[in-house]
């Protein structure tokens, strides 16, 4: 379910974190499931232990992660953190409506595209 390029620009571990994410929008991962230990999904993925850690802290620190030193990695979706989500992402989004504007998209275009790529999570 978790697809990595290694030929990729983007960090391993924040690939990793992405598509994380995208499995528990999806609903592929449900609030109290727990995730595959460090070494496992190190091992599972054929990348270093230090990146998926790495990864699972980042996902702890944006909240949708607790991590139990007994139980490992669990999804746990804090719902109190949309404000903060919504400062930090903005940003995220204002950067990705430049790029399609510099390559040429047009508003439509652009929305159709973000039609489509909803469609993937079922909501």
């Amino acid at each position: 379910m978790i697809k990595i390029n290694f030929e990729s620009e983007t960090p391993i571990y924040e690939q990793l974190k992405n598509e994380i994410i995208k499995e528990i929008a999806k609903g592929s991962l449900k609030d109290g499931d727990s995730l595959p230990s460090i070494r496992q999904l190190s091992s599972d993925l054929e990348v270093n232990l230090h990146t998926v850690n790495k990864t699972y802290n980042i996902l702890k620190d944006e909240g949708y992660l607790i991590i139990d030193r007994r139980k490992g990695a669990m999804v746990a979706l804090n719902n109190n953190s949309k404000e903060k989500f919504e400062g930090e992402e903005k940003e995220a989004l204002e950067v990705l409506i430049a790029k399609s504007l510099c390559k040429g998209y047009k508003k439509e275009e652009f929305l159709k595209k973000i039609e489509e790529a909803y469609k993937n999570f079922n909501k």
